[in-house]
């Protein structure tokens, strides 16, 4: 099951690109959470990112290592689990006043399905469409494909977690195409997808009025869901302003006045990439924006040279979780989409997002060190 001499064998271009965006993370988790009277770089939440990072690094090798075939035996276990997980966050104490994580006393950490169900959702549909095979194209297959899809999409909906949700949309998609759909199906989500995309574009950027639209909304949308679109809130606000404020050089590590003065919500978490961008300008976000690409490149890299329809769903699939994560976390710091908590991948402080990160990329290499294998 695990071989240790294909760790020999990954993409190794890949491993400094991982490195240095945690090292981006250190340095805005350490400069947001400074600790009063102190200047020592290891803040606590910085040591907690430092201590989930090591065990990261052994999961990749873990995944690295393992045969990516392996999943198929479990497949539908890890889906059975995750979606007993989900529907299990409802009968537990809410966290800020929403079911996304499970207190874990005994550790002193909150574990959150939701950033594994999106994994485990990616391998689920890998293997559905290969194992249909020539049915792939009948309208049944596609339902059944959505189906696997929509019920941790509607769980997370409910937690309520929109940008986690809304993840699954384009992961699903994509797996679609490749993996043969009927194209009358695949049109038509990709054409809603566009159609919503271009609309909360346009609201958010003044184009479309949002108060115009509310009457019309709220019809079939509740209040509260609804003025989850709103492009005027304070955090929507406060994120743009300390991305403006970092210029182009930045105001230097822990040097920023707006993030520093705690003006910046979640500047550890949803709202890193702002946070950095204050302290490090627009060189900074260059380079982070480089190390982001390089590291999807070669990711794709993976779905090119994978040797079966399996390890190119599988590759396929993650890519596209990963991109989205960093698409989505940058369009809401910069205004452009709503900020619905979605984390940019190995920045954001968190457990659960490092640790499903580091898992999918390990599943990545896994793949690309057996693609000569027949």
């Amino acid at each position: 099951m695990w071989d240790h001499r294909y760790l020999s064998r990954i993409d190794f271009r890949a491993l400094p690109l991982i490195f240095a965006l945690m090292c981006i993370s250190l340095l805005a988790i350490s400069a947001t959470t400074v600790e009063e009277g102190s200047e020592a770089f290891f803040t606590a939440l910085t040591r907690s990112q430092l201590q989930w990072f090591v065990i990261g690094w052994g999961v990749f090798c873990f995944f690295a290592g393992m045969d990516y075939h392996k999943l198929r035996q479990w497949t539908w276990i890890l889906y059975g689990v995750v979606i007993v997980m989900l529907i299990g966050l409802f009968f537990t104490s809410p966290i800020q006043n929403v079911h996304r994580w499970y207190r874990l006393p005994f550790l002193g950490r909150a574990f959150q399905p939701s950033e594994y169900a999106k994994l485990i959702v990616v391998i689920a549909l890998s293997w559905f469409l290969e194992h249909k095979g020539n049915q792939i194209r009948k309208r049944s297959t596609a339902l059944q494909a959505i189906l696997i899809a929509f019920v941790p999409f509607i769980l997370i909906l409910k937690q309520p977690d929109l940008g986690t949700a809304l993840v699954l949309y384009p992961i699903a998609l994509v797996m679609f195409y490749f993996g043969g759909i009927h194209r009358s199906v695949v049109r038509v989500m990709a054409g809603t997808a566009v159609a919503g995309f271009v609309f909360i574009v346009l609201m958010f950027t003044g184009v479309i009025s949002h108060e115009a639209m509310r009457p019309y909304a709220t019809k079939f949308l509740k209040e509260y869901q609804y003025e989850r679109l709103n492009p005027n809130t304070y955090h929507q606000k406060a994120s743009q302003t300390a991305i403006a404020l970092g210029g182009v050089t930045g105001s230097g590590w822990r040097q920023s006045e707006f993030t520093g003065r705690e003006w910046l919500p979640a500047a550890h978490t949803d709202s890193v990439f702002a946070a950095f961008a204050e302290e490090f300008g627009l060189i900074g976000v260059f380079l982070l924006l480089l190390f982001f690409f390089g590291l999807l490149y070669f990711s794709f890299q993976v779905t090119a040279v994978a040797k079966d329809p399996f390890g190119r769903l599988l590759s396929a699939g993650i890519t596209v979780y990963l991109a989205m994560h960093v698409i989505v976390n940058i369009g809401m710091m910069c205004g452009f989409l709503p900020i619905t908590g979605v984390p940019l991948v190995l920045v954001t402080y968190g457990g659960s997002s490092v640790l499903s990160t580091m898992i999918a990329l390990g599943i990545l290499q896994s793949i690309y060190s057996r693609r000569f294998m027949f």
